[in-house]
């Protein structure tokens, strides 16, 4: 496959051309095309979707947005809180593999660095409800907690605006450089909105340390990039509209089942309805997993990284093929907690594929 077709297939697969787009692109008709060469994407993209003979095509039709636009931008992911059994040994994990520095461990948490960009808290104590499918480990990782930092940040209209459009905010300040507002997304789950940017996050160096030792030799890894955090949710209409409206996040192509959005210049969120195959859906919402994209990144060397530390190394393309040529690149592996984490090489520079190239014609 040339690199403008994989760029094609990969602009699809992410949700930023429609199958029409795609097909317009590769110069074939759309009333020819058969819905089951398309139906294939990337993390179980178009799973479900209803397409094909026989089947009623899912409503991709955008929800309301359920109140008046805030004009915020989220600029930065102040970090993500994280419950675990153990979260010294997750913490020494994700230091080790994924070079996350630790800036304070106090005994019952951790506080990690995502590169300069990000954060993440690390909780001790969890314990998992067993799994409802004895074949399945049970997985004692749950993230409770997400936080953004947006722009403009003027605490008083924050709040206010937050007010006005219903959403009851309970402040959370540290010190003189952390301002936040934690509120209730449509599914429940705790969205915390900070002041947090570039310039007052993460500005000195992380020397912390945790009880856990190294549970093998560190990575040359940097994490650089937030690929995409799998959201389940029971309407991820609703979701996405609501994102939309509140922290100003775009929308990607509506797949009638999920919607990979953009999240400033931060990452993507691939906000979809919860279809993992012999797991109750949840009542609110779930973080399924976490895409991380790293560099360097080389296919075979990431494996062999993986596989020499007794990691599993599951290969995911987006169902476009081998891993050496495909435009989506990544693997996925486990927490010491059993948490799903996918490492990828997507970055900044290629979140967003070129634009799709228009048809031309010939005469004759």
């Amino acid at each position: 496959m040339t690199g403008e077709l994989s760029n094609l297939f990969n602009a699809f697969d992410r949700g930023r051309i429609s199958r029409r787009q795609l097909l317009q692109a590769l110069g074939v008709a759309v009333a020819a095309a058969p819905a089951s060469v398309l139906a294939r994407g990337q993390h179980g993209r178009g799973q479900g979707r209803g397409e094909g003979r026989g089947r009623q095509p899912l409503d991709t039709t955008p929800a309301r947005l359920p109140f008046e636009s805030t004009g915020w931008r989220t600029v930065l992911l102040d970090h993500f809180t994280c419950e675990v059994d153990d979260y010294a040994k997750e913490a020494a994990y994700y230091n080790a593999l994924m070079n996350w520095a630790i800036r304070e461990d106090d005994g019952k948490q951790a506080m990690l660095d995502i590169g300069d960009w990000g954060g993440l808290i690390l909780k001790g104590g969890y314990q998992a409800p067993p799994p409802t499918d004895e074949a399945k480990a049970r997985v004692n990782a749950r993230f409770t907690n997400f936080a953004w930092g947006i722009t403009p940040w003027d605490t008083k209209k924050v709040e206010a605006a937050l007010k006005a459009r219903g959403l009851d905010p309970v402040a959370e300040n540290h010190g003189k450089t952390f301002e936040s507002f934690h509120v209730k997304d449509p599914d429940g789950f705790d969205l915390q909105i900070t002041n947090g940017n570039r310039h007052n996050r993460r500005t000195t160096a992380a020397h912390g340390k945790t009880s856990a030792p190294a549970p093998f030799p560190h990575t040359d890894w940097k994490t650089i990039w937030l690929d995409h955090i799998s959201y389940e949710v029971p309407d991820y209409k609703k979701t996405v509209a609501f994102y939309q409206a509140l922290l100003g996040w775009k929308p990607g192509t509506d797949e009638g089942n999920q919607n990979q959005v953009e999240a400033g210049e931060v990452g993507d969120l691939i906000i979809r309805t919860f279809n993992r195959p012999g797991a109750p859906a949840p009542s609110g919402a779930n973080i399924g997993h976490i895409a991380f994209g790293i560099t360097p990144f080389d296919p075979d060397q990431v494996k062999d990284g993986l596989e020499k530390r007794g990691l599993p190394a599951r290969v995911d393309t987006g169902g476009r093929g081998d891993i050496h040529t495909a435009g989506y690149k990544s693997y996925h592996t486990k927490t010491p907690n059993g948490f799903d984490l996918q490492i990828s090489s997507t970055t900044r520079a290629t979140r967003t594929p070129p634009p799709v190239p228009r048809r031309t014609t010939t005469g004759g």
